[in-house]
């Protein structure tokens, strides 16, 4: 047996060197013969590529295929690269229309409030709502008005259209505004055409109630509810509203303001109705006037026999 192993290995060795150094002169004799630079080699050349490249198509179909795909994955990628730069630039357009309606609903709201006719001994000043303080037990905006702009509690604000509500609180630089919405806010209201006094009281909701309304026969959902200027804290005649009816049959306000995007405010500034400070001055003109004076009576002399 070792005798076996040892006569195969004998004949292993010589076979590998020499199907090597065949090998090797093959690829020796190929390369000068690529590099001979000769007509008749030439030809020679161009017969073998003729004869055997097109019998190796099956040999080069996966490297073909490996190269197809390979460049596929390539533009596969530069799609996908393309493809996320274009949802890129798609969502900085999105940005830049939703700046855009933006823009244009803030220019709609100041056209409106150029537009509103009002009495013209009123003045008013614009802010901008830089908070919404909102919640179910709470209903007011905060202003970038206030004392140093000349505010004062109880104003009226109002949007491009409607009644917002009052001024309650003036710091320096800002001011709160209690919503018409909030549950301890007031109106005196006026209801057209019937002439009905009534008040708009919040209760935290969309559509406040109206409330000591004189005779609700006489009332029709649509009516307008304006200020009646009651009180003299706000000016007659700011529309607040129209008349609704809720699923009840409670008659309440739709309100003219729109609370969904309260930016801009004008508070009305608004002193009052003058007081009569001196009644008894102009009672007393009035007395002077309309009442005859009297003379005083003559002094009558003591008669005779009367004790001195």
């Amino acid at each position: 047996m070792a005798r076996d192993r040892s006569s195969s290995s004998d004949y292993t060795g010589p076979m590998r060197r020499l199907l090597l150094a065949v090998l090797i002169l093959l690829l020796g004799a190929t390369f000068l013969l690529w590099r001979i630079d000769s007509p008749r080699v030439e030809r020679f050349r161009a017969q073998i590529t003729d004869s055997l490249v097109p019998n190796l198509d099956w040999a080069m179909a996966p490297v073909t295929g490996t190269v197809n795909l390979i460049r596929d994955f390539q533009s596969y990628q530069r799609l996908a690269e393309q493809n996320q730069e274009l949802r890129s630039e798609l969502r900085q357009m999105q940005a830049w229309k939703e700046a855009a309606l933006q823009l244009e609903q803030e220019n709609a709201r100041l056209l409106d409030l150029n537009k509103v006719r009002l009495d013209p001994r009123l003045t008013f000043i614009t802010g901008v709502v830089l908070a919404d303080s909102g919640s179910p037990f709470r209903q007011s905006v905060l202003l970038n008005v206030g004392a140093r702009d000349g505010l004062v509690d109880g104003w009226a604000t109002m949007d491009g259209i409607g009644l917002v509500g009052r001024i309650s609180g003036v710091a320096e630089n800002t001011a709160r505004v209690i919503l018409l919405t909030d549950a301890s806010s007031r109106i005196p209201a006026t209801i057209q055409p019937s002439g009905q006094r009534a008040i708009v009281a919040g209760d935290n909701s969309g559509n406040p109630p109206i409330d000591f309304l004189e005779n609700p026969d006489l009332v029709r959902p649509g009516d307008r509810v304006i200020s009646s200027g009651d009180g003299g804290v706000f000016p007659a005649g700011l529309l607040i509203g129209q008349v609704a009816a809720d699923p009840g049959g409670r008659l309440r306000v739709r309100l003219a303001a729109d609370y969904e995007r309260l930016e801009f405010l004008r508070v009305m500034r608004h002193h009052g109705n003058e007081p009569v400070s001196d009644t008894a001055k102009v009672v007393g003109d009035r007395a002077e006037i309309t009442t005859p004076v009297l003379a005083p009576a003559p002094a009558t002399a003591p008669a005779e026999g009367d004790d001195q």
